[in-house]
């Protein structure tokens, strides 16, 4: 394996960044829709410990219960994000209100901990997790093995999302449909659109998404269940959206810009380099909060590109 530090710092960054840009990219996906998604935190969480018990009791080859502890944790996400799709698109409820009791509901000290305890996941350690791959037998090749030939399945498959939802986004009619809807649901609405049918899709396959990025924390980064163990990641996931400007391409490489700087700490204290861990660890969480300062006002938020239906009830007119 390759020991050069700057490797080793860009694969950890692949690594650490690949959960965020699952649950960032559904946030994308949300919005685009006009749907203001604060619970990332609290569907992750639930999609981490869903994930969880699936690899502790899905019988089978690993590729088998790997695959159904993937699509466990995505479904328990997307049960968590039907809930929230129901406050925000059919009651109306505030759709920041509606996004901090959905973590609340399901995070830390909610949701997710009491389902831990009540199945046995924190008991044990799950299983089956997801390892890394030697693609082609490429992982020790110089420079491009540890980066490109050495990731686990869901760094590959966030890879082609990234480029499929761009082209579905930005290149597709169903995309253009859903862009319009984020932008004037009225005016989408009025062209034949079903306003409240692609918000609720988008809305519960974000939350699907967010569900996969929280699987990656308990079958692949720790892996093991632990309460809060995605430790702020969602936040960080919904500074990623407007720091990507609401772009899949661009959301990549935010989320590997901060996965660097969540894997900074791990990362110098194996080569014995003399800096403060806790320093290191709140990095990311400063990043999150400059990016969300710099983009608080409403010319910038317009200015970056976000829909301007994001976080506002339709309300459709009597005809």
């Amino acid at each position: 394996m390759n020991s050069n530090l700057f490797i080793i710092i860009i694969s950890s960054a692949i690594f650490y960044g690949t959960p965020l840009f699952f649950a960032a990219l559904g946030g994308i996906l949300t919005e685009r829709g006009g749907v203001l998604n604060l619970g990332v935190e609290g569907t992750m969480l639930i999609g981490a410990v869903a994930g969880a018990w699936g690899s502790q009791h899905v019988g089978g080859s690993s590729w088998m219960t790997i695959t159904m502890a993937i699509v466990i944790g995505m479904l328990a996400g997307g049960l968590v994000s039907t809930l929230l799709a129901f406050l925000c698109i059919t009651l109306k409820v505030n759709q920041t209100v509606a996004g901090l009791a959905i973590t609340i509901f399901a995070g830390t000290v909610g949701l997710s901990s009491y389902f831990a305890k009540t199945w046995g996941v924190s008991e044990s350690p799950v299983t089956r997790q997801i390892r890394k791959l030697d693609v082609l037998g490429l992982a020790d090749t110089p420079i491009l093995g540890p980066i490109f030939f050495n990731q686990n399945i869901l760094t590959y498959l966030s890879w082609i999302l990234c480029v499929a939802s761009s082209i579905y986004l930005f290149r597709s009619r169903f995309g253009l449909h859903l862009r319009a809807v984020g932008e004037s649901p009225a005016t989408a609405d009025a062209m034949g659109i079903n306003v409240t049918r692609y918000r609720y899709l988008h809305t519960i396959f974000g939350g699907a998404l967010a569900g996969a990025g929280g699987v990656f924390y308990s079958l692949a980064i720790v892996p093991n269940w632990v309460d809060g163990m995605t430790a702020g990641a969602g936040w960080i996931a919904i500074a990623l959206v407007i720091f990507g400007f609401w772009r899949p391409g661009l959301t990549l490489v935010g989320a590997y810009l901060f996965g660097a700087l969540q894997s900074l700490s791990s990362t110098l204290k194996a080569r014995n380099v003399s800096i403060s861990g806790d320093l290191l660890n709140a990095l990311p969480f400063f990043m999150t909060i400059v990016v969300l300062v710099l983009v608080s006002s409403r010319f910038a938020h317009r200015r970056l590109g976000a829909p301007a239906a994001l976080g506002v009830p339709y309300e459709r007119e009597e005809r």
